[in-house]
């Protein structure tokens, strides 16, 4: 059976959020790998990763940067490329694009122009590390990327205590030490979850109380990039409700 025949074509003057591996390859869908193909254009965070993965699925496209600090400006190409009735294709170097990645604003503006906007879903690093977590899924609550400087990253973190079910911050290697001691302060004997090179041949899950995993972070050089799970459910934690704030910090 020809599936070809009975598959839409992409729409003209449609932006196409394609989500892409975060690290095995082979997780693309064979949707996103259509869009790619049959777009236009491909606007991408990082033209040259974004080059790569192309080579490798054998597709051959013209590409658009668009990262965190042209976004604002891309917006405008891509409205008035999509104003010509192309077809253009939206990604950034792993996962959804707009999470914790470029592509909110061009979305708006795509949005606000009057064009359509198609999500191509896959591949998520905060999906992957919650389902095989092993902490609640029922509620949680995505942070994203904390405030680098030490004063913003806890006042963040103490305004998180008082939402339930559980909390999802990316990290990087280096920070990610840092932010066990901030959370041993703020959420003391709590559950977290280290989740760490997600889809990649190194992953690994990391498990235990707040003081367990900054134990192991103190002693182990961890590499790649982080999903940090907290249990912030009602009823789980230690003491049975939520954590007071810590001895000579206050949120103001």
């Amino acid at each position: 059976m020809n599936t070809d025949r009975i598959l839409p074509t992409l729409a003209p003057g449609t932006l196409y959020l394609v989500a892409t591996p975060i690290g095995n390859l082979e997780d693309i869908t064979l949707r996103a790998v259509r869009v790619l193909k049959e777009c236009d254009v491909i606007a991408a965070e990082d033209t040259r990763h974004t080059g790569r993965l192309l080579k490798h699925l054998g597709v051959s496209k013209p590409l658009l940067s668009c990262f965190q600090f042209n976004e604002a400006a891309r917006g405008e190409v891509v409205v008035e490329r999509l104003r010509r009735g192309e077809r253009i294709a939206l990604v950034t170097d792993a996962g959804s694009p707009g999470i914790s990645d470029p592509g909110e604003r061009v979305v708006k503006a795509v949005l606000a122009a009057g064009f359509r906007v198609e999500a191509v879903p896959g591949p998520c690093a905060m999906v992957a590390a919650l389902t095989a977590g092993g902490l609640p899924t029922r509620e949680f609550h995505f942070v994203g990327f904390l405030p680098h400087k030490s004063g913003q990253r806890r006042s963040r973190l103490a305004s998180l205590r008082s939402i339930p079910g559980t909390l999802v911050i990316y990290e990087s290697p280096f920070r990610v030490e840092k932010l066990m001691a901030e959370l041993n302060d703020i959420f003391p004997g709590q559950s977290v979850v280290l989740a760490r090179e997600l889809t990649k041949k190194f992953e690994e899950y990391l498990r235990g109380t707040t003081e367990e995993l900054l134990l192991i972070t103190k002693k182990r050089r961890l590499k790649g990039e982080f999903v940090v799970l907290i249990d912030n459910a009602p009823g789980n934690h230690p003491s049975g409700t939520p954590p007071a704030e810590p001895q000579g910090f206050r949120l103001d």
